[in-house]
């Protein structure tokens, strides 16, 4: 930073007394383009390689952990769950469970993505015999899904009695109130696979026998597992996958904070988690170093990232304690009100540029590349590419994933538009303290003085693999544009240009009547 006060004799008093002003306009990615660069013959976008470090590594070595896509989910209750964490996976990057929740909660939505084989999914529609049409109806409706399990608890794991789908009721004949038990087809009638049947078998039973879904049970009978019909051809491959190379199971990572994390850590190590990220609004803070040096000393093993921050003052900080990457950025998420609430923060693009600037600083006197993630400001889909040729390694977005299927937010229509729910954890929705705790010594738990996030709406997107499909292609075109085939040579040889207000009006569509918006008579 540089300081504007001049050092004479009648300026010192006040310059001993005032703030440190830098001259450095702070930018968002909005004000900035990537200028083409030489596209060669091999630029294509088959040729293009996302895969990017997610944890640090000495100077010339490969990271343990790396993203086949440079995305993460943000560790939110509104974007990252089991469910969402297993979607992400599957298609290359990766989920941070939101850690706004009971210890137990977070470590059983771990476990329950490590435990998830492709293809083999865990049944979320259960009752019991006992249970009516009415029931099945109303869990139809909650959840989505046709086809339920009876078990003998109504529970996923249960010990299975058969199955109930649309084929053995008709509305508006078959009474409201008859017991499921009237209506299933029972266990003895089911074409069952057992516990260890590879996915390829499963899909030949199903085939085979023709059939719409297929139970895994084990020798006691207790459900597994379904195997559906209409997901053989997901199945058959998801080139970019996220998983343990020994294991097959796929990667998934945990929110954590500084209050609790003595408790939590061990838990969601217990559950089998891959990595944990402290989360938190600001992060260059005693306490974060403090529970990076705690992690580090107990969990040798455990990659933990740590942030936010905006500038080399952060990131060298939280480097020196150990973190295994280092998240920029404060105030710029759609639903974070940081900024305007405190007055702390910075442009995002600025924030990237000055951090990646100290970990290449770092990489050369340390011998260590410590990894950075891009968190907030992301509005279109080219602000991707910016910020990960400014040189972050990977973008954590909360936003881009609410809306889809797969997050936990309500689907609900709104003035004739379908959208989902999306909260901030600053918001007193989610009385996610721990993220904003300013050390005090006796907080009341569940409760923040005042907020930093607000409460929202997204337009809804559908399934997350189409989404996500396009973005990626926008992504390599972009990158082909640049002549980069990596995302390494995309950071080191790509040029970015500020562009005026006029230039941003210009870069869209002007000086037409668009179809979309004209009415012909």
């Amino acid at each position: 930073m540089q300081d504007l006060h001049p050092l004479d004799d009648k300026e010192y008093i006040a310059q001993t007394i005032m703030a440190i002003i830098t001259s450095e306009i702070s930018h968002t990615f909005g004000e900035y383009l990537l200028i083409p660069g030489l596209t060669t013959r091999d630029c294509t976008p088959d040729n293009i390689c996302l895969r990017t470090p997610l944890v640090k590594h000495k100077k010339g070595e490969e990271p343990s952990l790396h993203l086949n896509i440079p995305f993460v989910s943000a560790i939110m209750q509104a974007v990252s769950d089991d469910r969402l964490a297993i979607a992400l996976a599957q298609n290359g990057g990766l989920s941070f469970i939101y850690g706004s929740q009971p210890i137990e909660d977070e470590a059983e939505m771990v476990r329950r993505v490590k435990k998830f084989k492709a293809g083999f999914v865990q049944s979320d529609s259960n009752l019991t015999p006992d249970h009516t049409l009415q029931d099945a109806l109303d869990l139809i409706k909650r959840t989505g899904h046709s086809t339920i399990a009876v078990t003998d608890d109504g529970k996923p794991n249960g010990k299975l009695l058969g199955m109930l789908t649309t084929r053995d009721y008709r509305i508006g004949v078959t009474p409201f109130d008859t017991k499921v038990r009237d209506m299933m087809t029972p266990f003895d009638k089911l074409t069952t696979g057992y516990e260890g049947i590879t996915l390829s078998e499963a899909n030949d039973v199903i085939w085979d026998a023709k059939l719409n879904t297929l139970p895994i049970i084990n020798k006691s009978d207790h459900l597994c597992s379904l195997v559906f019909r209409k997901d053989y051809d997901s199945h058959h491959a998801n080139p970019n996958e996220l998983s343990d190379e020994e294991t097959k199971t796929l990667l998934v990572g945990a929110g954590i904070n500084t209050r609790d994390y003595q408790e939590r850590v061990p838990a969601l190590v217990k559950a089998g988690v891959d990595v944990v990220c402290l989360d938190s609004s600001d992060g260059f803070s005693e306490w974060q170093a403090d529970a990076l040096r705690w992690v580090k000393s107990n969990y040798p093993d455990l990659p933990v990232g740590a942030g936010n921050v905006v500038d080399a003052d952060g990131f060298n900080y939280l480097a020196a304690a150990g973190a295994d990457f280092i998240k920029v950025g404060i105030g710029g998420g759609s639903i974070c009100i940081t900024r305007e609430q405190k007055g702390i923060g910075r442009g995002q693009a600025t924030s990237v540029i000055d951090v990646a600037a100290a970990r290449d600083r770092w990489l050369e006197e340390k011998g260590e590349y410590i990894p950075i993630c891009s968190d907030g400001g992301l509005v279109h889909d080219y602000h991707m590419v910016l910020a990960l040729a400014m040189g972050a390694d990977f973008l954590m977005m909360g936003r881009y994933f609410a809306r889809f299927d797969e997050s936990p937010g309500r689907l609900l229509k709104i003035n004739g538009n379908y959208v989902k729910e999306y909260w901030g954890e600053g918001s007193n929705r989610a009385k996610n303290w721990q993220r904003y705790d300013d050390g005090d010594k006796a907080p009341v738990l569940g409760q923040m003085k005042f907020e930093e996030g607000v409460d929202s709406y997204v337009p809804y997107a559908g399934e997350m693999k189409d989404s996500l499909e396009s973005t990626i292609n926008k992504i390599k075109a972009t990158m082909c544009s640049c002549g980069s085939t990596t995302l390494e040579h995309l950071r080191k040889h790509s040029k970015v240009t500020v562009v005026s207000q006029t230039s941003i009006t210009e870069g869209g569509a002007h000086d037409v009547i668009l179809k979309s918006s004209a009415k012909v008579d």
